[in-house]
């Protein structure tokens, strides 16, 4: 993610201390992402990822950090905080809420084929599964509460067309989630935040899941739109590839069929996702904080995926 706060390397080896897991002999600001601060870390007995957490607070962050642990028990490829020596996962560092986490294999894949968006869809689904009897409760923070309140402060940024496009969709999907077959759904904690840079490949295998920041209680039809809105378009336009989409699709159903409800409210559900991050990429964009090595993404790719969304009915 961005470096919001810059850390020297003395302040890390005496933070470091606390840990088995030997001395500093490498640390890297990485400058993609806009939410938190991140350092790759490597020790003589490993390679880890520092975050210091810019938002999210020391009462929100167990039920990530316990996500993640709990995930990477069930065999998911996904980052394991790492306990100090006294057994704990989240620290301070700087003054800020942090943790450390192993780091995965592999590199992103911007590019995707078919055969990449099968892989996404297979781990996804047992991802979902996995997360069932996770005991961790904490809402979507980027559901419909946030998304009205923040749509409310940028309205005055928008066109006339815009603000009319927004309103009507908030108003949508507020009616969808009120539904008794969006209450049919089922769900658990789970990712909210599957784009293509957050996932890890080797070759055509994915190896690595991370990033779950944006994690919370929702359903598991939404996760998959949100994968769907990603892997599966063409970004330039917004309109899905065929091939992909039921690549990543027909691998996730081999692992975890949707009910009838599910079926029913998938085109919702797509129109939610890309609500959602046109939502926060024009806050983003209209609101922004300062920080090292920030760019925001542009919101007019949401824009456009949400009216191809609308436009197919």
């Amino acid at each position: 993610m961005a470096v919001f706060t810059p850390l020297d390397a003395a302040e890390v080896d005496s933070w470091l201390a606390r840990f088995d897991l030997g001395t500093r002999t490498d640390l890297q600001g990485i400058a993609s992402g806009i939410e938190n601060t991140n350092y790759f870390l490597t020790t003589t007995k490993g390679r880890f990822v520092l975050t210091l957490f810019e938002r999210l607070s020391a009462k929100q962050l167990p039920f990530y950090l316990g996500l993640m642990h709990h995930l990477a028990t069930r065999g998911i490829p996904v980052p394991d905080p790492m306990p100090d020596r006294q057994g704990r996962t989240l620290h301070t560092l700087k003054g800020k809420p942090a943790a450390l986490v192993t780091r995965l294999q592999g590199r992103s894949l911007l590019q995707p084929e078919p055969v990449h968006c099968a892989q996404v869809g297979r781990w996804l689904a047992r991802m979902h599964l996995a997360a069932q009897d996770y005991a961790g409760t904490q809402p979507n923070l980027r559901g419909l509460a946030w998304q009205k309140r923040t749509i409310a402060q940028i309205l005055p940024y928008l066109s006339a067309d815009q603000r009319a496009l927004i309103s009507a969709e908030l108003a949508h999907q507020t009616d969808i989630a009120a539904s008794p077959a969006y209450a049919a759904l089922p769900r658990s904690a789970v990712h909210a935040d599957l784009f293509r840079d957050n996932v890890l490949f080797e070759g055509d295998m994915l190896c690595g899941i991370f990033d779950f920041y944006f994690a919370g209680v929702d359903t598991w039809l939404f996760d998959l739109a949100v994968a769907l809105n990603d892997w599966c378009i063409h970004p330039e336009s917004g309109e899905f590839d065929a091939a992909r989409r039921e690549a990543l699709l027909d691998a996730y159903l081999a692992e975890r069929p949707m009910n009838d409800a599910e079926a029913a409210l998938l085109p919702d559900a797509l129109r939610a996702s890309a609500l959602r991050f046109w939502t926060s990429r024009l806050a983003d964009y209209h609101l922004p904080r300062d920080a090292h090595l920030l760019t925001p993404h542009d919101p007019a790719h949401f824009e456009r995926v949400l009216r191809r969304r609308i436009a197919a009915g």
